[in-house]
């Protein structure tokens, strides 16, 4: 996040997930549906390898939910890109990371590696790793730092799991897992500003049965309560689809958002800004609020504010975290803050 007063407009989005116009069960107004039934504000549409659902016209505002569409490019097995701010499905050429930045790039689009540290699970043999091969290409925007499902996937590794999983997901929302929080530590470290977000890659596993009934085991409404990436807006809302889409997307691209699990608690209201020498950190309730400077914890406090000086140069983020059902668990990461 750059440095930024904390009177931003605060949209919830749900991000990275797929409809019938690729390899999901539900349909675009399903997931509107559910995105409104839950109170999200914005929908992050990425079907594999197609814009159809802008081509269909359903991008724009539906009752109050933002529908941005944007696409999974998808090479076999690797080297997953969501891909925003295109106009047409990417050419990936030879499927490498520094094809798919250098196209999206000259289409006038930005995006971030899909589920980079993927491990695939144990207990599916279609759950396939599906890692992002090279995360210090040029011309990436950002990372799916933390990417529900995937990261999920390998701690179900056997049916007893994955009936908990199905039961309750928000028990196995815990923690980012500590390697992709290395890796973006040491990019953002380095002098690089690589955004984190947090997706879901939500494609309501199930069957369709006569286009109109799904049965599934997790819908879409329960993933969407989960984790989500909040963009913090210059300006509010209109309704006016092409200024509303703009907004979004520069904070995107700008670091303005922070990850939530707002399964936890309602994240709403979270801002991380500096001011003048001084980092400044607001939560909406009280919660251990870490400072994290290039991967170490340097400051923590337990309330709903913090301020701290860094001492001494480095990229400065904070994660806020919470005691849930008697375990501590990651409630927020914001994005990092550069001190020179």
């Amino acid at each position: 996040m750059n440095s930024a007063p904390p009177d931003l407009h605060d949209l919830a989005c749900v991000v990275h997930l797929h409809s019938t116009f690729s390899d999901g069960t539900g349909t675009v107004p399903e997931i509107v549906r559910a995105a409104r039934r839950t109170a999200a504000d914005v929908v992050l549409l990425t079907d594999h390898n197609t814009l159809a659902a802008r081509d269909s016209r359903y991008e724009g505002w539906h009752d109050g939910v933002l529908l941005l569409v944007g696409e999974e490019v998808t090479p076999r097995r690797e080297n997953h890109y969501l891909a925003f701010g295109v106009d047409r499905a990417v050419d990936w050429g030879d499927g490498s990371p520094a094809a798919i930045c250098a196209a999206v790039t000259a289409a006038g689009g930005f995006g971030f590696a899909a589920h980079p540290w993927s491990q695939g699970s144990p207990l599916f043999e279609r759950a396939t790793p599906m890692p992002w091969r090279d995360i210090d290409c040029d011309g990436l925007t950002g990372v799916e730092l933390w990417s529900f499902i995937n990261d999920v996937g390998p701690e179900v590794r056997s049916a007893r799991d994955a009936l908990r999983l199905i039961a309750r997901p928000d028990r196995f929302l815990t923690d980012p897992p500590a390697e992709n929080l290395r890796d973006w530590d040491r990019l953002n470290a380095a002098g690089r500003r690589v955004v984190g977000i947090g997706g879901l890659d939500s494609h309501q596993v199930g069957k369709r049965l006569f286009n109109r009934w799904v049965i599934r085991p997790i819908g879409y409404h329960r993933t969407f309560r989960l984790l989500r990436t909040h963009v913090l807006c210059e300006e509010a809302p209109t309704g006016e689809v092409g200024h509303d889409r703009e907004q979004v997307y520069a904070a995107l691209r700008d670091g303005r958002c922070y990850i939530a699990a707002d399964a936890h608690a309602p994240a709403r209201g979270f801002a991380f800004w500096r001011d003048g020498a001084t980092i400044h950190a607001r939560a909406p309730r009280r919660a251990e609020l870490r400072v994290i400077r290039n991967g170490a914890v340097v400051h923590a406090v337990d309330g709903e504010e913090l301020g701290y000086e860094p001492g001494e140069p480095g990229a400065y983020r904070v994660e806020a975290h919470l005691v849930v059902e008697g375990r501590r668990r990651t409630w927020i990461l914001s994005n990092p803050i550069v001190v020179r």
